[in-house]
């Protein structure tokens, strides 16, 4: 759809299956942040590898609607500065315009991962109250040698972010950008969910298909996910 001048933005809506929703999760992946959402012979295709389009079938099955979001007509691949910047905002306003109008009555939530939890972070400041909360998953706060930094959260305001926020994050998250010990650090403020175990791994520590991307513990994430947006008992340790 349209969200600026020249711009469209992409999202891909998971089918519920007949199953009535009780609120929505717009869906920010990581990496380059694209999906590469797409029409084949009438047939909605798109990645799915990440963690979060991955878990679809876990949100659904928790009455919460995954959106996935793609990347905007005019970025190849994420740049840091569009994650943290007003574009970004913009598309994500759009979007999220529509599916009020699609479903007015359900709550809306920002969900991110990895660098998408870049993404989340800064459209859930800008937006305020327009949305009902947000999920940040395996956060990239940076890494602790200062000679191997790359774009991240640290020195961001989480506080600036007006409505409810989750932490969760894998114990065992290899990956040295999204260090486990910080979100500890954070849940003496914040809400955290915090995951151990899984499956052995089958991809690099920041990929998804590890801890960092809750390989082998994807429903029971995603059913705290879901306890905590819908106000239900949640686990804060997933073992």
């Amino acid at each position: 759809m349209p969200s600026r001048p020249g711009v469209t933005q992409s999202f891909v809506i998971l089918p519920m299956e007949g199953r009535e929703p009780a609120a929505l999760a717009l869906l920010y992946v990581g990496g380059g942040g694209r999906i590469n959402a797409r029409n084949e012979e009438g047939q909605i295709r798109f990645g799915a590898r990440n963690f979060l389009p991955r878990s679809g079938d876990e949100f659904v099955r928790n009455a919460v609607l995954p959106v996935v979001m793609d990347a905007p007509s005019d970025q190849r691949e994420l740049s840091d500065g569009y994650r943290m910047g007003r574009e970004q905002t913009a598309d994500a306003r759009a979007v999220i315009g529509e599916l009020k109008k699609r479903f007015p009555a359900l709550p809306i939530y920002i969900v991110g991962t990895s660098r998408g939890s870049v993404s989340a972070a800064y459209v859930a400041r800008d937006l305020a109250r327009e949305v009902a909360g947000v999920v940040l998953t395996s956060s990239v706060f940076g890494a602790s040698n200062p000679k191997r930094q790359v774009p991240s959260l640290r020195g961001f305001d989480y506080a600036a972010i007006q409505t409810p926020l989750l932490f969760v994050h894998h114990r065992e998250d290899g990956c040295e950008q999204t260090p486990y010990a910080t979100a500890a650090r954070l849940a003496q403020r914040y809400q955290l969910v915090s995951v151990s175990g899984g499956k052995p791994a089958q991809s690099g520590p920041c990929e998804p298909l590890s801890a960092h991307g809750y390989f082998g513990r994807e429903a029971q994430t995603v059913d705290a996910i879901a306890g905590w947006m819908l106000k239900r008992p949640f686990p804060k340790e997933i073992e």
